[in-house]
């Protein structure tokens, strides 16, 4: 018996003390082999959001960080902290964060259930990708959406809803951070500026009379949306109206013209202008800036604006130099 206990004691001895070596060993290569980490890492760590999408383009919030640090990443590289997490990760690294115009996900397609025609009823698993996999999804048009609704299940932020057939993003709770662009086989998501309304809602690259047999909201590459724009806004790419945004006013005269309405526009959020009579010199600078002849007046008399041909593109309200021309 006695021996037993003796061993026992003997290797706990033996296990305690190459316990204590081994901890020895790895409390001197911390030390000697330590990487001293910047505070400022950390620091940034506790203002980003956590989120781990990836939509910084770097691998996880941690990555985004070391690379802000580095120098390799922008203060405002973040898409879901936004402007508030930008200007707080500026404050640490003592730069400024100028915050640009939040964009968010968009899906170019309005083909929904009604509108765009079926070459088959799919029955199998419900994902996008797998679906794609058979004659390009069940859909007659090979450039439209499938709605069963893979971008949804990756969005971490609930912002995609599956309306009709057709993915919906919610631009309130769109963080921009870039999944359902990723996981779309059909790679028809793409982004916008939050603030502007008109987008071209279909990602056809077929010829006009083909895109009308398969669905009767695409795009048919008439040309009619171009012609209306008198800002030369909007641009064709592979037989489809793509809107420049650096140009574009929201005039919405392409909404008005477009024969097949896949151009989105809500004519009920667009604010004519009135000008105040007190405020005006009568310069022309806003007679000069109309491109629809809605604003009437001469050279040193007061103007006033034709609300029939005024669209509410409020370019005469951001030249008037006595700030006199107000919405109505």
């Amino acid at each position: 018996m006695g021996v037993y206990v003796v061993s026992i004691l003997n290797s706990i001895l033996v296990l305690g003390g190459l316990g204590l070596i081994f901890g020895a060993i790895l409390a001197y290569a911390s030390k000697k082999f330590a990487v001293d980490v910047d505070e400022r890492v950390e620091s940034i760590l506790e203002v980003l959001p956590g989120a781990n999408c990836g939509g910084c383009g770097f691998p996880g919030c941690g990555g985004l960080a070391s690379a802000i640090v580095e120098g390799k990443a922008s203060v405002n590289g973040c898409p879901v902290g936004g402007s508030d997490c930008a200007s707080k990760i500026g404050d640490i690294m003592g730069i400024s964060s100028e915050a640009g115009e939040k964009q968010v996900a968009k899906v170019l397609c309005k083909g929904n259930c009604q509108s765009a025609k079926d070459k088959y009823t799919y029955e199998g698993i419900q994902d996008c990708r797998s679906a794609s996999m058979l004659n390009s999804g069940p859909k007659d048009c090979k450039f439209g959406c499938l709605g069963l609704g893979t971008c949804r299940d990756y969005c971490k932020f609930d912002a995609i809803s599956i309306i009709d057939g057709v993915a919906i993003i919610d631009e309130e709770k769109c963080v921009m951070c870039g999944k359902c662009i990723e996981v779309c086989p059909k790679s028809i998501i793409g982004k916008k500026p939050a603030s502007k309304e008109v987008v071209v809602e279909c990602s056809s690259k077929d010829f006009g009379k083909i895109v009308k047999e398969k669905c009767s909201v695409g795009c048919i590459g008439c040309g009619l949306c171009k012609k209306a724009c008198s800002f030369g806004a909007i641009e064709f790419e592979n037989k489809i109206a793509k809107i420049n945004y650096d140009k574009c006013v929201e005039c919405m005269a392409c909404v008005r013209k477009c024969p097949t309405k896949v151009i989105k526009g809500d004519f009920s959020k667009k604010q004519k202008v009135s000008i105040e009579q007190g405020l005006c010199v009568g310069c022309t600078i806003c007679k000069k800036q109309c491109k629809f002849d809605a604003i009437e007046g001469e050279l040193k008399e007061k103007h006033i604006v034709d609300e029939s041909k005024c669209v509410g593109c409020h370019l005469c309200m951001q030249k008037c130099p006595k700030k006199a021309i107000k919405t109505i």
